[in-house]
């Protein structure tokens, strides 16, 4: 592949004005799909089903068939466009998008086009620094999901020199809800940065709804970022690229950057932007080319025959709004006064994508304090080494419990990590697993004093030293009894009984 030149990032920025827009996809976690009876996926209880198991005559297109709108769907749909600021259409409808879909057998997509479930909304989001900016949202419209390919052979796992390619259709007709900003003018070399925290936005706003289990690891939320660039001064928006399916939060940051560098470049040299979708590479931190950008008209949008239109009553809506959660960024200004938290502190929870983990854990009461340094220290980095995602690992029940144990002086910090690996590998609670390893603190102090005897026995210059006002000489027997009682001592206890000792023997 030939070398993709970048222009520098402030220079970009002094030549072009960068234009996003942002296409969310979020699958709802009801019980079955859009419009079939099958089991969801994308609901915990069906995650990880085998292929080709959460299957209907619907989701597989077979002749008779006939979709049924999911109640559920809609009303999580609505909930998610009045969290958006969105108006609700009073009336809306289904259509069909054409082309052909190797994982959606029908060979169309049922979505929404001319009238959305919900339109004309605006989100708050708050950058690192505590900045704001408002996005404009477009529309929010239900569809679903298409089905999963694995390509086979290659070197890249994509269709590009595959030796064949395996469907599963668990995925076929899971109920999305796609989010389309307006264009977002005004980011300038914030863009990437606005990229990145909107997307977190969203996936807080539908888990504090409860209607998606919105993990971009499992592809629950989805990010295609469109980005543009139009020479300073003029008023013409640039040709776009849409970079499909960007699953992580950096990523999307990164891919938002790199489209600005190589566009810029492109630009620079008088050469023109191809409109497109591109492929993001999370390896070398790239993109590449896809495939030409259809335009509304080449998806022969028609509306769907076999659906009525979708009418929900005002008094339903009205209902829902008012069970709206708190928004994302007065929850989390709320959340770092309550705890407490500096800048940084509470940066680091944000960033590391915790808060409704470290709230959680905050509620089973744990101290805010001790649910951070638990969820942001041992828990991010145990995750980090399995290449997987902290909130996976415990339940804020069983950091709390943790905590708890901790704080009641059961376990001391290098205990508890062996308790929370234990968590982690599934052995069970905090307290069955100090239980059944036998992990507790020994609190006896006469088991403790037998051992700093035995370790002053073999130095037996340590009481002189300390009497002496060498006070740091107890180091040396403190980590004797340590080792003596495998850890499971009380640091700051033998160290007093120690001194006890010390003023004891003048």
């Amino acid at each position: 592949m030939a070398r993709v030149e970048l222009m520098d990032y402030e220079q970009a920025l002094e030549l072009f004005e960068p234009v996003i827009g942002l296409e969310v996809h979020v699958e709802l976690n009801t019980e079955t799909k859009m419009f079939s009876p099958a089991p969801n996926p994308a609901n915990e209880k069906y995650h990880g089903a085998a292929p080709n198991t959460l299957v209907s005559p619907v989701c597989l297109g077979l002749p008779g068939s006939l979709p049924v709108v999911n109640g559920e769907a809609v009303e999580k749909s609505i909930s998610l466009g009045l969290a958006l600021g969105c108006s609700i259409a009073e009336s809306s409808r289904f259509a069909r998008k054409n082309y052909f879909y190797p994982d959606l057998a029908k060979n169309y997509q049922i979505s929404q086009y001319d009238e959305p479930i919900a339109f004309d909304g605006e989100v708050e989001v708050e950058l690192a620094d505590g900045r704001t900016f408002q996005v404009p949202i477009e529309r929010a419209h239900m569809e679903e999901d298409a089905g999963k390919l694995t390509h086979v052979g290659g070197a890249t796992g994509r269709i590009q020199g595959a030796e064949y390619s395996l469907v599963d259709y668990n995925r076929a007709g899971v109920p999305l809800v796609e989010i389309v900003t307006r264009p977002i003018f005004g980011a300038e070399g914030d863009a990437p940065e606005l990229a990145k925290a909107y997307v977190s936005t969203i996936r807080d706003i539908a888990i504090s709804l409860g209607i998606s289990e919105a993990r971009m690891e499992r592809g629950n939320l989805r990010c295609d970022a469109n980005v543009s660039l139009r020479p300073r001064g003029a008023e013409q928006l640039g040709t776009r690229t849409e970079t499909k399916n960007v699953n992580s939060f950096r990523s999307i940051e990164r891919a938002v950057r790199y489209e600005i560098q190589r566009q810029a470049a492109i630009l620079a040299k008088g050469g023109a932007i191809t409109q497109e979708t591109r492929h993001w590479h999370e390896d070398t931190g790239t993109t590449s080319p896809g495939r030409p950008k259809s335009d509304a008209d080449d998806y022969r949008y028609f509306p769907e025959p076999d659906l009525v239109p979708v009418v929900p009553s005002p008094e339903r809506v009205a209902e829902l709004r008012d069970a709206l959660p708190e928004p994302p960024a007065a929850r989390r200004r709320r959340l770092k006064a309550e705890w407490s938290f500096t800048d940084l502190e509470f940066q680091d929870v944000v960033n590391g994508g915790l808060l409704n983990e470290v709230a959680a854990t905050v509620a089973a009461g744990a101290s805010p304090a001790a649910a951070r340094k638990w969820w942001t220290g041992e828990l991010t980095r145990l995750a980090n080494a399995s290449e997987t995602d902290a909130a996976s690992l415990a339940s804020p029940e069983h950091v709390a419990e943790l905590a708890a144990l901790v704080e009641a002086g059961t376990l001391t910090d290098r205990l508890a990590r062996q308790v929370l690996e234990g968590v982690v590998a599934g052995e069970g609670s905090p307290q069955q697993i100090v239980d059944a390893r036998g992990l507790a603190v020994v609190s006896d102090d006469g088991a403790l004093i037998a051992a700093i005897d035995e370790a002053l026995a073999a130095q037996p210059d340590v009481l002189a030293k300390i009497r002496d006002g060498k006070v740091q000489a107890a180091g040396a027997v403190i980590g004797a009894v340590m080792k003596a009682m495998q850890g499971k001592a009380d640091a700051a206890r033998v160290r007093e009984l120690v001194l006890e000792r010390a003023a004891a023997a003048e």
